[in-house]
């Protein structure tokens, strides 16, 4: 590995370090699950060729889900795909009545990336890419830009909402066109659902519908077929934290939104949503339960249930719509430990606070303390690492030797308390605790 920017090796230390996925850099630490990305990178290839896809990333608390959704993203971002994704949290659901849903498509459509905008809030230049590709096809065929507009538009027209996505894209033509910036402005807060009346919508762009609870799904097709007339390959939607639906009190609640996921499923399945593909990730339990989670569901459970035949002498099956997230191999940690001190020194091997042989040593001191949990679960353990070389760092004198010992001594005298501190009330993935250096 060349050298690493120090903008770049702080954004992914500081991310780890908390316990978090880094926004950017994943490609500095990826290790492991090589099939698992190619059976995605197929799913994208898919939707390039005007495909459907839809996939469960199912694994523990910690393993790794966010970090590969994000993976996922940036492939696709590669792949010119325009990306997004949410996390759904108690006031973003994939059904609701009373603005969750639409709180979740305002989320998506204003994490909208590409390639040269990889940060989100995209949709703007999609839309100012279609309008120019349009009007460059008007003049060459002596055209109107207008009538060029609507005319491709017009296979959008048979879907929900399909005539006034069309009028909306128009009239952000006319603002363009008049150097108008209001216009312009309401026609993007329309297309990213920002309109709460019909009655402001009809007085600023003169359509009569809106972006509510009940279309949001519909909008997110229309806006699938959109940025494939725009020039890109097709939508991929990433949402994490599928364990919210899991955990909703409500059983009416959760079970509209499970219908609305086996409406999603059916539309991937069978191809009829055009270049639109969804990643998602969630718990074993928010699959797998049979009174709360998707097997709750007899429609979605025979649907998502296991291949029979892969169960057997641990063979596995990467092309159903469900994929479990394998453990890290022991291999794999050693390179992602390798990896990890590389980014923290910069790319820069004089400059290492290990040496090789701590490495082992520190996966050997993992393994006494957690057992081959460490390598299902390794967001504890990261961040372990990471202190350990931020100990090393500020303290010159310390030892690695003397600093894992230690951790030893102390466990020996019962002084340590537990290490993971599983918290189910929390949110999204629960936080554990790391390692008292």
């Amino acid at each position: 590995m060349n050298g690493i920017k120090q903008k770049d090796r702080d954004a992914v230390i500081q991310s780890l370090r908390a316990g978090v996925v880094p926004r950017a850099g994943q490609h500095l630490i990826q290790v492991g699950r090589a099939r698992e990305l190619e059976s995605l990178i197929g799913d994208i290839e898919r939707l390039a060729d005007g495909g459907s896809t839809f996939r469960l990333v199912i694994g523990e608390y910690g393993s790794g889900k966010t970090f590969f959704l994000n993976l996922v993203r940036a492939v696709g971002m590669e792949k010119k795909l325009v990306t997004t994704s949410a996390d759904l949290n108690p006031d973003r659901r994939l059904h609701a009545t009373g603005g969750q849903a639409r709180s979740l498509y305002a989320e998506l459509t204003r994490n909208l990336s590409t390639r040269t905008k990889p940060d989100g809030g995209a949709l703007a230049g999609i839309v100012e890419k279609f309008v120019a590709a349009t009007l460059t096809e008007a003049k060459t065929a002596g055209e109107k830009p207008e009538a060029a507009i609507h005319r491709k538009l017009e296979s959008l027209a048979e879907m929900v909402n399909g005539y006034d996505f069309a009028a909306v894209i128009a009239a952000y033509w006319n603002g363009f066109d008049e150097g108008n910036e209001q216009t312009k402005s309401d026609a993007i807060r329309w297309l990213r659902g920002e309109f709460t009346t019909k009655t402001d919508a009809r007085s600023a762009l003169g359509v009569r519908t809106i972006v509510d609870d009940a279309t949001v799904y519909d909008q997110l097709k229309l806006l699938a077929r959109f940025v494939r007339l725009a020039g890109f390959e097709g939508l991929l939607i990433c949402l994490d934290e599928m364990v919210n639906l899991y955990k909703l009190a409500n059983t009416q609640a959760r079970n509209s939104n499970y219908e609305q996921l086996l409406r999603i499923l059916n539309d991937s399945l069978q191809g009829t949503a055009e270049g639109l593909g969804f990643v998602l990730g969630g718990t074993p339990e928010f699959l797998m339960d049979t009174r709360r989670g998707l097997y709750s569901y007899p429609a979605l459970q025979s649907r998502l249930a296991e291949n029979t035949f892969a169960k057997q002498q641990g063979l596995v099956d990467f092309t159903g719509p469900v994929l479990r997230l394998a453990s890290l191999s022991p291999e794999d940690f050693f390179v992602l430990l390798q990896k990890l001190r590389h980014v923290y020194a910069l790319g820069e091997p004089s400059k290492y606070l290990l040496p090789d042989e701590a490495l082992p040593a520190f996966m050997e001191h993992c393994h006494k303390r957690i057992g081959e949990a460490y390598f299902r679960t390794p967001r504890t353990t990261i961040t372990a690492f990471i202190n350990l070389m931020a100990v090393l760092e500020q303290n010159p004198n310390a030892t690695w030797r003397e600093l894992l010992g230690q951790v030893e001594v102390e466990k020996d005298t019962g002084a340590v308390k537990e290490l993971m501190v599983e918290d189910n009330s929390s949110g999204g993935d629960d936080e554990l605790a790391s390692f008292k250096l």
